[in-house]
């Protein structure tokens, strides 16, 4: 297979000009780009929902309120009262994976959730934000975290370590399973695509088919990916309120 057509190549970041800052590199790519179509979506999306306010509710405005109240009751449910007030965040971070992932299913879209540049970016605030709000509860208490109530004594130079190697994991998991998830589905209809154009009519009615059913499937994942961001942030901001 030649370079340009490649599954890959549709992961290539590609700055629309040269621009450099002090020695570094702050080209605006076609990443950038899809950030802020993605960004502009949500607003738009958001404002022309919200805003006529009915009290019987358009098919968007229901929609909207849906999404609002999924997250609320997320918050609810893993952290409590307390979550209430990180609502704004954990909304803001839903959606912008969510339509992050969506703007990258549109035809000759860049994905920017499949570069894991971008999704431990997002993992890292997260993890950061949740272990300055655990230092901030708790204080020098919050380091019994890592010791695990009603285990012997002699158990604990064996768990401690693996708690503590297991919370330092936590943003290289939550980003790597953003990044490859996008990354496999986007290449395997690449790859199926290809199949399609350079096989004969008959037969290339049958990875077409599997195209359909495959773009239907990555749309699950990527609300499913979203989710999962979701709800592990609002896990993680539990664990720096409640410890063990």
């Amino acid at each position: 297979m030649a370079a340009k057509d490649s599954p890959l190549k549709q992961f290539e970041i590609v700055p629309f000009s040269k621009t450099e800052l002090g020695g570094y590199d702050i080209s605006f790519t076609n990443s950038s780009l899809s950030m802020i179509i993605t960004v502009a979506v949500i607003t738009l999306f958001l404002t022309l929902t919200v805003k006529p306010r009915s009290l019987v509710p358009s098919r968007m405005q229901l929609v909207s309120e849906l999404m609002y109240n999924f997250i609320a009751n997320l918050l609810s449910d893993t952290v409590g009262d307390n979550g209430k007030k990180y609502f704004p965040f954990v909304f803001s971070l839903f959606m912008f994976v969510l339509i992050g992932n969506m703007v990258g299913m549109v035809p000759y879209q860049f994905t920017f959730t499949s570069h894991i540049i971008v999704t431990f970016a997002l993992a890292a605030i997260v993890f950061i934000g949740t272990t300055i709000l655990g230092f901030a509860n708790h204080g020098i208490k919050f380091f019994s975290f890592f010791y695990i109530p009603g285990v012997p004594f002699y158990m604990h130079p064996l768990l401690i370590p693996i708690e503590v190697i297991s919370y330092l994991s936590r943003p290289i998991s939550l980003s790597v399973r953003l990044f490859a998830n996008m990354l496999a589905g986007h290449t395997l209809l690449k790859v199926f695509a290809g199949f399609v154009v350079a096989m004969p009519f008959f037969t290339g009615v049958f990875p077409l088919v599997f195209i359909v059913a495959l773009t239907g499937l990555e749309i699950l994942i990527a609300f499913l990916q979203a989710y999962v961001f979701a709800i592990l942030t609002c896990l993680y901001i539990n664990d720096a309120y409640h410890l063990h």
